[in-house]
């Protein structure tokens, strides 16, 4: 089953997605496009895999590590699909970074690696927009990178763990304007699944809706006010939302 969040009326609503991929609310009420925008899926902690394919590391010139490399990021960040993203004026480089993106479904810790699949609730996808002007480093993403308003699209739904037969084998794609830029595969992950969840679960407990980006491959490209991106992760979903320049997403807020 596909979960998702939307806002409808002013009220946020939890609906799923039916077999026709229409919206569904809980009371069976089905909603047509424009009437409802699409919030970020889950709610929780929001951990983020740095350098977790092979292919990435060799791309910034960087050797795969020796142990997860975790950030945290705010939920200010978070966005649904459809949604706008600002690119900060006067940077040079900013990319996106498609993810596929674990959430938690059960309280866990100290958690093994071979208990850890049962702690899965569900499946999204992610964009992890970086500002590569204020990376200081690879390996330590500052607030300036990572953290921005907007900056982290996800969704458009979350599918249950049980309809993802091998999420270890799902090809991950980003498109700009429609242009494939991006493709590789959850195969290729420095550290799976199991090996994250037990990580995190040692250091502390996770909850019900946490999020982990499992990190991105290779073939990075800028992105610019006008583009629209699509992130797509195989039978998990597809994300798609558009840059803005700061001034615009400035511009929108309410006065």
């Amino acid at each position: 089953m596909k979960h998702a969040r939307v806002l409808v009326n002013g009220q946020a609503a939890d609906a799923t997605i039916n077999t026709e991929n229409q919206v569904v609310l809980t009371d069976g009420t089905l909603l047509s496009e424009g009437e409802f925008s699409w919030l970020p899926p889950c709610d929780g902690k929001i951990f983020v895999l740095a350098i977790n394919y092979a292919d990435h590391a060799a791309e910034l010139s960087f050797k795969a590590p020796d142990e997860p490399l975790v950030f945290l990021k705010n939920r200010n960040s978070l966005i649904g699909h459809q949604q706008n993203t600002y690119r900060p004026d006067n940077v040079d480089y900013m990319h996106y970074e498609c993810e596929l993106v674990v959430v938690i479904g059960k309280e866990a810790k100290n958690v093994s690696e071979a208990e850890a699949m049962d702690y899965v609730g569900y499946y999204t996808v992610g964009n992890d927009y970086a500002i590569r002007d204020y990376l200081e480093n690879y390996y330590r993403p500052n607030l300036r990178v990572k953290s921005r308003d907007t900056c982290t699209p996800i969704g458009p739904y979350m599918v249950d763990a049980a309809d993802v037969a091998d999420p270890h084998n799902l090809v991950l794609r980003t498109y700009i304007n429609g242009e494939l830029k991006q493709e590789g595969n959850t195969k290729d992950l420095v550290f799976n699944i199991p090996q994250l969840i037990a990580y995190l679960s040692d250091i502390m407990t996770l909850s019900p809706g946490d999020m982990i980006f499992t990190g991105t491959p290779e073939g990075l490209a800028d992105v610019k006010p006008g583009d629209v991106i699509t992130t797509e992760v195989e039978g998990v979903g597809v994300l798609t939302n558009t840059i803005i320049s700061e001034s615009e997403y400035l511009a929108e807020l309410p006065q």
